[in-house]
């Protein structure tokens, strides 16, 4: 379920969208996916907050992260290894 979604003015020089032929939707679309894969990758949004801003479910946004190497667990090493522990019954 979607919440209430503000928006955000970036400004663009015209010739950035002349040189890569690209729309001013294509480009919002764009920057808006590409900032909730950065807030999810610092931290600042879980991946349930981030698929949201992206426009996508969590599944999907899941898969995109992956796909771009973005780690989908941050876990240090002593997290890591009680999550081991605790998953092989010890």
């Amino acid at each position: 379920m979607l919440g209430i979604m503000k928006s955000l003015k970036l400004e663009v020089p015209d010739s950035l969208l002349v040189q890569n032929a690209v729309s001013i939707e294509e480009l919002s679309r764009e920057a808006q996916v590409e900032l909730a894969f950065h807030y999810f990758r610092s931290g600042r949004l879980t991946s349930g907050q981030a698929a949201e801003m992206a426009g996508m479910n969590r599944v999907d946004f899941m898969k995109a992260a992956s796909a771009r190497q973005i780690p989908l667990i941050d876990l240090d090493s002593e997290e890591l290894a009680r999550e081991i522990e605790s998953a092989s019954g010890q």
